[in-house]
């Protein structure tokens, strides 16, 4: 229960199921750097607590901090010093919230986690499948790409059957305090903290040039990490062109350069088909390789198909079928059939065309 309306009305579910209900708080972070920022971590304690007082419901905080600044914080953080983007959500699933809070729980005598997920799973007698949440504009099963089939086999999803509107209107209807809180935003679990501002507290910024792809300098800015393939907004710099803004094409850590461009579909190295991934997880078996599948490669995109071919061990070559815009080395690659999600990796690297 992490103080949401979805996590809340999810509980509501599951007692009206007949399941024998505790809720848990994971206490992964608090604001202890004094990051720039809103860390609404004591609120949310209390709107969990809140929900559960009235549903009749034991509540627990479960302090998980040290294993999120291991298997989380620190991923993150060594992703943008090497120069990719790292996904923290998707490792907070894998390695916390079905990883180390799941043994928690299992050793207390439970039987299975459930979150509040957009997301559904169907438990069979030799497997479970996690598949896309009803609601398509909130569908977060690509934040579970790199879940194994032992950690799908223990969870459940109460709401992955609803739409958003109708989660607020049962929570409603419950008298649940959370039925109009606004959804969180921000790093997971971290709370309202702005990337740059908390990426600044613990990577030293490494000043350098912005410039365009034919070598012009354009700008400064105050380290490569700070910026994303693709971003448009934050960069400092005007474009001076009638409705054209300039958007992240590539970083150059070596030299701490960051190169811009117009956004645009011919733009070199902003669109890409293939690209090798590797740090493969399987929910399901492998397919046979060379497949053809949808591939996700990014939250908020719907999938795209692809051909799926094996290139070594623990690494796949994906051709898209439609250039792919803005592709992040370090970023999740999440493979469906149809609408069940079937594994995922991260994109290691974009092939450009010459």
């Amino acid at each position: 229960m992490s103080g949401g309306v979805d996590s809340s009305v999810a509980t509501a579910l599951l007692l009206e199921q007949g399941h024998e209900v505790t809720g848990a708080y994971m206490k992964n972070w608090i604001n202890e750097d004094n990051i720039a920022g809103d860390c609404p971590w004591i609120q949310d304690i209390e709107d969990a607590r809140a929900v559960a007082d009235r549903l009749g419901i034991e509540f627990r905080v479960v302090n998980l901090m040290r294993d999120y600044r291991e298997r989380v914080v620190e991923y993150l953080l060594e992703g943008y010093r090497s120069g990719v983007t790292p996904n923290p959500d998707v490792m907070c699933n894998r390695e916390i919230k079905f990883g180390v809070f799941l043994r928690y729980a299992q050793d207390q005598g439970f039987d299975a986690v459930a979150t509040g997920h957009y997301a559904r799973v169907r438990h069979e007698p030799d497997r479970s499948r996690i598949l896309r949440g009803l609601d398509g504009n909130k569908d977060q099963t690509y934040f579970l790409a790199l879940t194994q089939q032992h950690q799908a086999r223990h969870a459940l999803f109460p709401i992955g059957e609803m739409l958003k509107p109708e989660v607020r209107r049962r929570a409603g209807a419950l008298g649940l305090s959370t039925a109009e809180k606004k959804d969180s935003q921000g790093i997971c679990f971290i709370g309202q903290v702005k990337m740059s501002d908390f990426l600044r507290a613990y990577v030293p910024d490494e000043p350098g040039h912005i410039i365009s792809q034919d070598g012009r300098r354009l700008g400064e800015h105050r380290g490569v990490h700070l910026y994303t393939l693709g971003q448009r907004k934050g960069l400092g710099v005007a474009s001076n062109t009638y409705r054209e803004a300039y958007v992240v094409v590539e970083k150059r850590q070596a030299t701490r350069e960051l190169v811009v461009a117009f956004d645009r579909p011919d733009t070199p190295r902003l669109y890409a088909s293939r690209c090798q991934v590797t740090s493969l997880s399987w929910l399901q078996p492998a397919p046979a390789f060379p497949a053809r599948m949808d591939v996700q490669p990014r939250y908020r995109c719907p999938g795209q198909p692809a051909l799926v071919e094996e290139t070594g061990d623990n690494q796949l070559a994906v051709t898209f079928d439609t250039p792919q815009r803005a592709i992040a080395p370090g970023q999740i690659c999440a493979f469906y059939d149809g609408d069940e999600l079937v594994g995922g990796g991260v994109f290691e690297r974009v092939d450009y065309p010459e």
